[in-house]
């Protein structure tokens, strides 16, 4: 019985394979008689323009992106300084001036001697800030803490290069237990 099962399924699977033969030959021969008939229709390339190189005469002016162009910059900042940011300039950074404001999270509130502090955690570090103290990479000033958020007064360049205040906040972040 099994010998007669084999022999069926040898002789089944032969038919298939001389199946596909034909039908191999058959598409053959029809992709050849396709490829006869069928004519590519391609547009001829047009001649490349005429390039015409300018001469660059700035060749002897100051490079823009120069050590002397930026040090002359500087120094015409130092004669007019902005009021706003000479201040900001010549006082000593705090720890937190080196995280941007987005990298902070107020996560709590507390009052000593009737002052409010509050708590921010930057990379996994609690940090207690007060009215007056400086946060963030914009020159950001403190200017007032609620239960609920901080207020950041910061000074930053606007589209012509003017020095300007902008507010800032940082909301009290819950979690969830």
């Amino acid at each position: 019985m099994q010998r007669l099962c084999r022999a069926a399924c040898m002789g089944a699977a032969l038919a298939g394979l001389a199946a596909c033969g034909t039908e191999q030959e058959e598409l053959q021969g029809w992709m050849d008689q396709q490829r006869r008939e069928v004519r590519p229709n391609v547009p001829p390339l047009l001649p490349p323009k005429r390039f015409n190189p300018e001469p660059y005469s700035q060749a002897r002016a100051v490079e823009p992106f120069s050590s002397q162009k930026l040090s002359v910059a500087l120094k015409q900042e130092a004669r007019a300084p902005n009021s706003l940011f000479a201040g900001e300039v010549n006082r000593r950074k705090e720890p937190l001036e080196a995280y941007p404001l987005d990298s902070m999270a107020m996560v709590g509130s507390v009052a000593r001697a009737g002052r409010p502090f509050a708590l921010l955690r930057v990379d996994n570090l609690l940090y207690q800030v007060k009215v007056g103290d400086y946060v963030g990479q914009n020159y950001g000033k403190i200017t007032k803490i609620s239960e609920t958020d901080v207020t950041v007064r910061e000074v930053v360049q606007d589209a012509s290069g003017e020095w300007i205040e902008r507010a800032a906040a940082l909301q009290l972040q819950e979690q969830a237990r």
